[in-house]
């Protein structure tokens, strides 16, 4: 039987514990499958989706020390070394060539701009974005380190903090991205869940909800790290670095869907 190694991949939140998504994602374990054209089939996935409530702290706010030894803990009785995050891990570089964004979020067109230290567009956003950035310093504490390079073999005992983006997951994986939380109907979570396991089979241990379905689908280029198969994903931007005395940078990691249906892709 195959077994593979399991990813945990968190859509983070800060106002309240009940609005994370926290799944753990896994190959299935299944007899070795034959090789058709030279190319085996995809092995099916099995997503867990783990309760986001915090002893009591529901209506939250979400602590970020909290959340990451809660997240470390997690990862580590279920042997996980790869976490993925969606959230800003770091703060624009001052020599980037861009006046408010990363390169990674200027290449997906990202929702909000994470620029110098303090500074966020729209304003809005801020408070998330200091929010995830201290997720990954108190993670990194904790002895996770952010991805450094595009070709990172993912070695025994090393504990990798990966930053993903559903929603050009979504268009990565040729689907119609998910509406925002607060536009989403039940309709548009059936469709989203349903063409996402045309393209990747997969099974649920309960009905995802927003949060957790848009974990399922960011944390599918964790799987890919994990076995190695740069095939399967995609890595946009600049390795993270210090600058100044904060992280900077960082790579954005999407999924890529079977080559065989590359030809169904959803055109932007």
């Amino acid at each position: 039987m195959l077994k593979g190694v399991p990813v945990l991949s968190v859509d983070l939140a800060c106002r309240r514990w009940t609005d994370l998504g926290i799944v753990i994602l896994d190959r299935a374990s299944t007899q070795a499958a034959p090789v058709h054209r030279g190319m085996p089939p995809p092995q099916p996935i099995e997503c867990k989706i783990i309760p986001s409530s915090a002893d009591g702290l529901e209506d939250g706010p979400v602590n970020a020390e909290i959340l990451a030894g809660r997240l470390n803990h997690l990862c580590g009785v279920n042997n996980i070394q790869i976490l993925m995050l969606d959230g800003p891990q770091a703060w624009k570089s001052e020599v980037n060539g861009l006046e408010h964004a990363r390169l990674s979020e200027r290449a997906l067109n990202t929702v909000s701009k994470t620029g110098l230290p303090g500074l966020v567009k729209p304003a809005t956003y801020r408070t998330f974005s200091e929010f995830c950035i201290d997720v990954y310093d108190a993670l990194g504490r904790r002895g996770w380190r952010r991805l450094e390079t595009r070709t990172q073999a993912i070695e025994p005992n090393q504990r990798i903090l990966v930053e993903s983006y559903p929603h050009a997951a979504w268009k990565s994986m040729g689907i119609i991205p998910l509406p925002s939380k607060r536009r989403a109907h039940l309709s548009d979570l059936a469709r989203a869940y349903a063409e996402l396991r045309r393209v990747v089979p997969f099974t649920t241990n309960r009905p995802p909800n927003h949060d957790q379905l848009q974990a399922i689908v960011g944390g599918l280029p964790g799987l890919a790290l994990e076995e190695r198969n740069n095939s399967a994903l995609k890595i946009v931007g600049v390795p993270p670095r210090r600058e100044q005395g904060h992280w900077r940078e960082g790579f954005i990691v999407l999924p890529v869907p079977p080559p065989r249906l590359d030809g169904l892709r959803w055109l932007n």
